[in-house]
């Protein structure tokens, strides 16, 4: 059985670094990518960040580049996310997913994942 399970989230100033883990269990296959989304209150499921299990090639939406980075420890099946120079807009719920095997071009996309996790919160506030 497939599970993601998030854990880092909390209440942080602005400014401020956060990183959220995401212990993925119940697969062996390196052909998915694992990452992140978040959701605000009356907000769309917004796709933040991606890396591939295979090869650790990474994919960040535009928003976050720069500021956030995704990595990833296959021993320990756990994919992190560093988030620096937080702002009050990044607050959200923060959601951990696997994509299906479709390729760089899909990730992003919530009718890509196949699993998700039941999210973890992130506020940025002071």
């Amino acid at each position: 059985q497939v599970k993601l399970v998030e854990s880092g989230g909390g209440l942080v100033q602005p400014g401020g670094s956060l990183t959220l883990s995401c212990a993925a269990s119940g697969f062996t296959e390196d052909i998915y990518a694992i990452g992140w989304f978040r959701q605000a209150p009356g907000k769309e499921r917004e796709g933040l960040s991606f890396i591939f299990i295979s090869n650790s090639e990474t994919w960040y939406t535009e928003s976050v580049k720069g500021r956030f980075t995704i990595s990833i420890d296959t021993a320990k099946n756990m994919v992190y996310l560093q988030m620096n120079s937080l702002k009050p807009e990044d607050t959200s719920v923060y959601y951990c997913a696997r994509s299906r095997p479709l390729g760089r071009d899909w990730l992003g996309f919530e009718y890509a994942m196949d699993y998700w996790g039941k999210g973890t919160l992130v506020t940025v506030s002071s």
